[in-house]
């Protein structure tokens, strides 16, 4: 096995022939316009003809306690090519890459993941550090792996990697493991938005006390169908009348779930909730509903029952 850093950015393909270069996501959204530096830094660093798998991040943060930074990232997802261009100054990007896919003619996936890996630190192992492409560390020391498990997440990441080194390149097969962070804790509900489908709860906006006051910390999005509709049951009773709802604490416009459609309810409502880490004051990604907690005051739920996590360089991952 090999292991390796899990960074949580976007999915990225990169591809460039001669003096084009495309990028696309997993599921085959192009990303090229939203990313004009990542495509310049591959047509400057990766050869002629080259298919590359990766990962797109944005840092932020001082020089030596550096960060990835999950909100600037989404922030680059911007339809107007002049804030595109604005962003690229102010929110660089960079491509981490972890796999090579084909080399001029060579298509590589059958090879075993280790010699793909060796042909990438070939190519991109000497890129200087302001190239805005790197290659992801990896070991096959599990003890290393376990510390990285640890003390990474100090620095956004969110958990590492476990391939098999025999194995081919197989878009769209489970081959590898993700060991990612798991905890628990308990969120006042504070709203809740209405399903795309018109039917039930979509998503429910998560509260938590910080000196007495109630921030919007993120949300749970992730049911069965059958629960959207017993949920907005549940809620019903809870709605804020029009009056109390424009004081309400909201979510915030940048996030995973949105507040679209949001409706404010009265924060008496207590969930337990799986989460894996905290970036700032929210959950950086999609909480999971575990149960409901009647026999839990809400005012109990408060930010400083989360467990902080000492902070990393993420400059000491990027370049050890």
């Amino acid at each position: 096995m090999s292991y390796e850093p899990k960074w949580d950015g976007f999915r990225c393909i990169a591809a460039r022939d001669g003096d084009t270069v495309a990028l696309w996501s997993r599921s085959r959204k192009p990303l090229t316009d939203y990313f004009p530096e990542v495509a310049a830094a591959c047509r400057r660093w990766l050869p002629e003809q080259a298919v590359v798998d990766g990962e797109i991040i944005v840092r932020s943060g001082e020089p030596g306690a550096e960060r990835l930074d999950w909100e600037a990232l989404s922030v680059r997802i911007h339809p107007a090519a002049k804030r595109v261009r604005q962003l690229v100054q102010s929110t660089p990007a960079e491509l981490v890459t972890f796999d090579l896919l084909a080399l001029a003619d060579l298509d590589l996936m059958p090879l075993p993941q280790r010699q793909r890996r060796e042909a990438l630190l070939t190519l991109l192992g000497d890129a200087p550090r302001d190239s805005g492409l790197h290659v992801t560390r990896a070991t096959d020391d599990p003890e290393l792996a376990a510390d990285w498990f640890t003390h990474f997440e100090g620095a956004g990441l969110d958990g590492v990697m476990i391939k098999p080194t025999d194995a081919p390149y197989s878009p769209g097969a489970r081959t590898m493991m993700k060991l990612k962070h798991a905890r628990t804790a308990e969120a006042v509900i504070i709203g809740f938005s209405r399903s795309r489908t018109g039917h039930g709860v979509g998503s429910l906006h998560l509260g938590l006390y910080d000196d007495g006051v109630l921030l919007p910390v993120g949300g749970i999005g992730a049911f069965p169908d059958a629960a959207r509709g017993v949920f907005e049951e549940i809620l019903e009773p809870l709605l804020l009348p029009e009056d109390e709802a424009h004081d309400a604490p909201r979510p915030s416009a940048v996030s995973r779930l949105g507040p679209r459609d949001f409706v404010p309810l009265r924060p008496v409502l207590v969930v337990e909730l799986a989460y894996d880490q905290l970036e700032g004051k929210r959950f950086r990604n999609s909480a999971q509903f575990v149960r409901w907690r009647p026999d839990r005051d809400p005012e109990s739920c408060r930010l400083d029952q989360l467990e902080a996590v000492p902070g990393y360089d993420l400059d000491a991952v990027l370049r050890p």
